[in-house]
């Protein structure tokens, strides 16, 4: 069942991560923090302007970090730390909605792929009978998400491309440069 159409968004029912070995991540637990996408931007103010705006630059967007909490200290953790290749993680969701007209709840998949390298290990705390709660952050150079089977977002920042639904936001400036 198509999710952009017909269900009106709820939560998301249920998510694992797996590493670029196809692994799945054991231990992962509560929420993982995707960050958020923050556009360059420059103020712009001229004379017979009225005050002043702040202009993104397309496709240009600020540091991207992601959190990965775990429930405690194991070495597939230390795995993912080496900073001298790219990390891969995709996580995928289920994500659940209710038909407006029908009442029927349903669910549609969505899948977000990052590729990065960790530059933050917090090694949690060690207290018993408690989670430690260490986790990692990931800085995006690559990201892409899908909803349903569709491409909504694909930024890949270290080969100039930006697709928003499809639509490669960056065509036109890469055929003037």
């Amino acid at each position: 069942m198509s999710a952009s159409n017909v269900l009106i968004p709820e939560l998301v029912n249920h998510y694992n991560v797996y590493n670029d070995k196809s692994k799945k991540l054991v231990g992962i637990s509560g929420e993982v923090s995707l960050g958020e996408l923050k556009s360059m931007v420059d103020t712009v103010e001229a004379a017979g302007m009225l005050g002043e705006y702040e202009a993104p630059a397309t496709g240009q967007y600020s540091s991207l970090k992601i959190k990965i909490p775990f429930a405690i200290l194991y070495g597939q953790i230390f795995e993912l730390m080496d900073t001298t290749e790219a990390l891969q993680l995709t996580l995928r969701g289920s994500l659940q909605g209710i038909d407006q007209k029908s009442f029927k709840v349903d669910t549609y998949p969505a899948k977000i792929v990052v590729r990065g390298r960790v530059t933050n290990a917090s090694l949690g705390k060690m207290v018993k009978a408690k989670k430690g709660e260490p986790e990692l952050e990931l800085e995006v150079i690559y990201l892409k998400i899908m909803i349903d089977g569709e491409e909504t977002l694909e930024l890949d920042k270290l080969n100039f491309r930006f697709l928003l639904n499809g639509k490669d936001m960056m065509a036109k400036i890469r055929s003037q440069i």
